[in-house]
């Protein structure tokens, strides 16, 4: 457990913000790993001279998974490049990529297609799509329908549902 230096909430361990308050949580025993990012890549190309293998659509893994911080599940997203979140409604044709559904998603104020996640050129943007309680980012509200960049380890907010982004 960490104990948030803010307002005393407990967090699971691995936890990076506090889900009370929002405040940046420390733990001195989660080791941290090295992410390659489209730009180190880059100079890792020009410096060795070798290909550095960059994911393409056809082989896509797990590029990102989503941590449920109120449960702690983690879902790995794979083989798109493309998905939306949201919730399934009874009665209604349209459902997301991602229902949140079973993660009182209704009660959380989550929309039946609240935002989607792309990944673009090795950059992973999200977007609200118009919801009617809002998309947030490390607690700023995102403008519908405006890509926004995401990295490891943000925290959205679609409604008052509160995920936190792991990308390979």
């Amino acid at each position: 457990m960490i104990i948030c230096p803010n307002c005393q909430h407990k967090e699971m361990s691995g936890a990076i913000h506090c889900s009370q308050c929002g405040a940046q949580l420390i733990d001195m025993t989660v080791a941290t790993h090295k992410i390659h990012t489209a730009e180190a890549r880059l100079v890792a190309r020009r410096e060795v001279g070798k290909a550095v293998p960059v994911p393409t659509p056809d082989h896509l893994q797990s590029w990102i998974s989503l941590n449920m911080i109120e449960s702690g599940q983690i879902l790995p997203l794979a083989d798109r490049t493309e998905f939306s979140l949201g919730r399934s409604a009874e009665g209604q044709p349209i459902v997301p990529d991602v229902d949140l559904s079973p993660y009182e998603a209704y009660a959380n104020g989550v929309s039946r297609l609240h935002a989607v996640l792309k990944l673009i050129q090795d950059r992973i943007m999200i977007m609200d799509l118009g919801s009617s309680n809002g998309t947030y980012l490390n607690g700023n509200r995102l403008a519908p329908y405006v890509e926004t960049p995401v990295a490891h380890g943000d925290v959205i907010y679609l409604g008052k549902l509160k995920i936190q982004l792991l990308i390979e």
